[in-house]
């Protein structure tokens, strides 16, 4: 049986690790098959089959983002940012729709299977000369879980700003 105590502490071991930037250890808790997406502002239940997303990205392109980010010679992000994430509200929505049957899953979403889970979130970004950036919106995870480890399946920062121009670059990991 998986608490939603059990998935506030797994989403606060991925932001502290995606703050320290420890990109390797947060592609750990990520499925062979996993996505990470960050509609756009306009469309934000759509599907990135036929819709733009800022980023919609399989574990292949997952993986190159993470080389990029390390990569010195990556002028977006060196010097890194500074990041500071605030997660909040979490809530386990259901047993997911998608994937796997669930078996295993009661009315709570909770034991062996998938569960869509949600949380706010702020995350609040510092750079050499440049102002403090915060962004401001809901992650929605599918989280699979199996022999008791939860692993992502499915990331997406749903971003509540309208515009993001005056936000600057998403270059980092949301």
């Amino acid at each position: 049986m998986i608490t939603r105590q059990e998935v506030e502490e797994f989403l606060y071991h991925e932001a502290a690790l995606l703050d320290a930037w420890k990109l390797d250890e947060w592609l750990a808790l990520l499925t062979e098959d996993a996505r990470y997406r960050v509609p756009s502002n306009d469309t934000r239940d759509a599907d990135p089959a036929d819709t733009l997303f800022l980023i919609a990205d399989d574990m292949q392109r997952i993986r190159g983002r993470v080389a990029r980010l390390k990569d010195p010679n990556a002028h977006a992000e060196h010097p890194h940012s500074r990041t500071r994430r605030m997660i909040t509200n979490v809530r386990i929505v259901s047993p997911s729709p998608r994937g796997p049957s669930g078996a295993g899953l009661n009315a709570e979403g909770r034991g062996e299977g998938e569960l869509i889970v949600e949380a706010n979130f702020t995350v609040h970004r510092f750079r050499r000369d440049e102002r403090i950036g915060q962004f401001v919106g809901r992650y929605r995870y599918v989280l699979r879980v199996a022999n008791g480890r939860i692993r992502i399946a499915l990331r997406e920062a749903i971003l509540d700003s309208l515009e993001l121009g005056s936000l600057g670059s998403v270059s980092f990991i949301l």
